[in-house]
């Protein structure tokens, strides 16, 4: 299920349909993102996410729009990056360990030489996987190795075709060529389809494109939107270190993300929906309306600054830190 707004694809919008799947289809899918999204959040360790930083985020949102790709393949590539950064950051650490344990000078050097190469094909790593990501999503949008080459080109990077294969298998290989994850969007798009099968009054199709682009938000907007809920989950204003590497699992929960940004777009698209659109969330997918209201009310006060669904509720926000730790344990 995949669709665009806007510039990147929005003939794609107007040909996005929902309520064209079997029940029983639409129930085993949803089971199926639950386990993954549940081994994802055991998964996640100190690591995890620190490669979805602003920059590289907004880098391949512009060069999926300037390639014409759908926002799918954005999601997707930017998941593909930070798995592949993150896996490189681990060998890294772990080959420099018995290092450690001989000189200084040597240590130093390896540290260096190893930071050089990763810095040095960072870019051609993440034009890779978006040019992976193209391949995952429609053939005849694959993005072309002439192309590719020639943006690089572009920034002053010259390869080969050779170099840009092997870039691509190097990617592959160190993710033992498991690229086709689930993306938060597959999680959206997935909840939607539920609603409109459980009698949710709210169109799925209006909520849609305005889920697009709050996802959008969440991504480029990823470490603030998290270090706020963090505070209200720890109830500290000024969390410890290791509170916040017991949150790391949060930041892996695509459900959890998927649950507050449908609520966002609800509360966007018409306030009196707001409640309705919560309890059919939580029926669910089992994660208590507090912590859809909290992560809702995130989203939109640093998304759009809207008087949030939070703020109208009070009663809500103090109840939030218990069901956001305990987000990652829902079952559906």
């Amino acid at each position: 299920m995949a669709g665009a707004v806007g510039s990147r694809g929005s003939a794609f919008l107007g040909d996005f349909k929902f309520g064209a799947v079997d029940t029983q289809t639409i129930e085993d899918a949803l089971l199926h993102l639950a386990q993954e999204n549940e081994r994802a959040v055991q998964e996640a360790r100190g690591q995890t996410g620190s490669f979805r930083e602003t920059r590289i985020v907004e880098f391949i949102f512009l060069l999926s729009e300037q390639w014409c790709l759908e926002k799918s393949v954005s999601y997707q590539a930017v998941e593909i990056l930070e798995r592949f950064m993150v896996k490189q950051a681990e060998s890294i650490c772990s080959q420099a360990a018995p290092v450690v344990r001989g000189s200084e000078k040597a240590e130093a050097w390896s540290w260096r030489t190893r930071k050089e190469q990763l810095c040095n094909t960072f870019v051609l790593r993440l034009v890779s996987c978006v040019q992976l990501a193209s391949k995952l999503s429609f053939h005849y949008k694959i993005v072309s190795n002439i192309t590719v080459l020639n943006f690089l080109q572009a920034l002053g990077y010259l390869y080969t075709k050779e170099e840009l294969l092997e870039s691509e298998l190097a990617i592959l290989k160190s993710l033992n060529f498991q690229i086709n994850l689930p993306t938060p969007l597959a999680y959206v798009e997935m909840l939607l389809e539920v609603l409109g099968y459980n009698g949710c009054l709210v169109s799925a199709k209006q909520l849609h494109g305005i889920c697009l682009t709050l996802l959008d938000l969440v991504y480029l907007l990823h470490e603030p939107i998290y270090e706020s809920l963090l505070k209200v989950s720890f109830e500290n204003s000024t969390p410890m270190e290791q509170q916040g590497g017991k949150f790391v699992s949060v930041k892996e929960d695509f459900m959890l993300l998927a649950v507050g940004i449908i609520a966002a777009s609800a509360f966007i698209q018409n306030q009196e929906w707001w409640g309705q659109v919560v309890e059919h969330l939580h029926s669910i997918t089992g994660i208590a309306t507090e912590g859809i209201a909290e992560f809702s009310y995130a989203i939109l006060t640093h998304g759009v600054g809207a008087s949030t669904p939070v703020r109208q509720q009070p009663g809500l926000h103090h109840l939030a830190a218990r069901p956001l730790r305990a987000a990652a344990t829902c079952n559906i």
